[in-house]
């Protein structure tokens, strides 16, 4: 499946109106990317961080 970017100022209203009608045709889908901060806030909410104990540990961590 290909993917297109757009890319267009969301108060533009004419924009806005063309992107609808594309997405009513049934024949594309709209996929929501998330911000780095929201991965980040998703990761640590689903606990896929590591908190080292200091410096040498989390050396220790990367190289296992």
């Amino acid at each position: 499946m290909a993917t297109i970017t757009l890319k267009y100022d969301g108060r533009n209203l004419i924009a806005k109106k063309a992107i609808d009608f594309i997405l009513s045709l049934g024949v594309f889908e709209k996929k929501e990317t998330l911000s780095p901060m929201q991965e980040a806030e998703n990761d640590i909410k689903s606990g896929r961080v590591y908190v080292a104990k200091n410096g040498k540990d989390l050396i220790q961590k990367c190289l296992k």
